[in-house]
């Protein structure tokens, strides 16, 4: 049974106008716990839920893409990484949490006053295989224990709050893991910054659980829902990537052109050559087939938290992103190769076809799909 799609956020036409005005204060190289709390004290996080969605606040599809394109303008990828996967993910879970940490944890991250990581990824598992995670909380004289360890988590440098997925019960059942807020600074917590010179300003880090006791009231959602409440809400987080995976192909190629129209080669520019016109043409089918697609599946992955249409899509962006922004820093020769060049960004971008999920994941499981899909691609009866 489908659910109840959430009501659209209230109308607000100045919703991209506040983003702006959150952003356009700020310097140059704005790290990203700086960028979320001017976002805040803006209003911006508040306005961007729809209501009345059955498992929590839902980013509102339009919204979510002002605030992904306007925050992506300033070519920090990091930044981006950062405030997409606390509104697309880690608010909406932190959500489900009715105990006061976590309602205070929340509040404080919608007015920009704290920020919060989602730690899943797992130090025993690879990314994708979360049900093999060693991360577990025992209960202890009324207590939570918390140990194990978490890698690759976005923001956690610099998080006030970790929202960690860990086990209470061995197996792979879905309904043997509990999200757990974890308070950055609490004893036997322990944060250092993952080993990459691409996406800094993300602070993504790995963290170390070791014996970390915290009040029962730290369970975030009801025990054993944690994955359910994962796989919905990670549906709208792979729309977000699909929005942000837009707006960045968009801005890489606006500067591939001026950077084509700008150089020349025996007087003409090199706009002008045959060859280059129908590579950078070629990057606009791409671009122009990825948000065709963004656009029709939109109301599915919002509105009903569709997960097979979420999977068809990330593979589209994973596909499309290295393909256009490789050959953008390809056009841009020794151009590309400069701080902040189509190259770096390109490398940066890999995460789109690695975080939430890989391509070849989602390829996988559309192949498992593969009546379905084909009979959706039959003619409009």
């Amino acid at each position: 049974m489908l659910e109840t799609p959430p009501a659209p956020a209230p109308p607000a036409a100045g919703f991209a106008q506040r983003v702006g005005h959150a952003l356009e204060a700020l310097p140059e190289g704005a790290d990203a716990a700086r960028v979320w709390r001017a976002l805040g004290a803006h209003g911006v996080q508040e306005e961007l839920y729809a209501t009345g969605a059955p498992t929590g606040p839902v980013p509102d599809p339009g919204r979510l893409a002002a605030l992904l394109t306007a925050v992506d303008a300033r070519g920090d990828n990091g930044v981006t990484l950062s405030v997409l996967v606390q509104t697309a993910s880690a608010l909406p879970l932190l959500a489900t949490g009715t105990a006061a940490p976590a309602l205070a944890a929340y509040r404080q991250a919608v007015a920009g006053a704290a920020s919060v990581a989602l730690a899943a990824t797992d130090a025993q598992a690879p990314g994708s295989d979360l049900t093999a995670l060693g991360t577990e909380y025992t209960v202890d004289g009324g207590e939570l224990v918390l140990r194990g360890g978490k890698r690759w988590v976005t923001g956690a440098c610099a998080a006030d709050h970790l929202l960690v997925l860990a086990r209470h019960r061995p197996g792979r059942h879905f309904t043997n893991f509990t999200w757990v807020l974890v308070p950055a600074d609490a004893a036997g917590v322990s944060v250092r910054p993952a080993d990459s010179e691409l996406l800094t300003a993300s602070g993504t880090g790995h963290v170390d659980l070791d014996a970390v006791r915290l009040p029962t009231d730290h369970l975030v959602g009801r025990p054993g829902r944690a994955m359910a409440s994962f796989a919905r809400h990670m549906a709208t987080e792979r729309l977000a990537g699909a929005q942000w995976a837009v707006a960045l192909t968009r801005r890489v190629l606006i500067e591939t052109r001026r950077r084509l129209t700008g150089r020349s080669v025996d007087g003409q520019p090199l706009w002008h050559h045959p060859a280059v016109r129908q590579d950078f043409a070629s990057c606009l089918v791409r671009v122009a087939q990825l948000r065709a697609l963004l656009d029709t599946l939109t109301p599915r992955i919002a509105g009903e938290r569709d997960l097979a249409a979420a999977g068809l899509l990330k593979a589209a962006v994973g596909q499309t992103v290295d393909a256009v922004l490789g050959r953008c820093a390809q056009l841009q020769g020794a151009d590309g190769l400069a701080r902040r060049g189509a190259a770096h960004v390109r490398a940066e971008a890999a995460v789109f076809g690695l975080g939430g999920g890989a391509t070849e994941l989602m390829l996988a499981q559309l192949a498992d799909r593969a009546d379905a899909v084909l009979e959706e691609l039959a003619p409009c009866r």
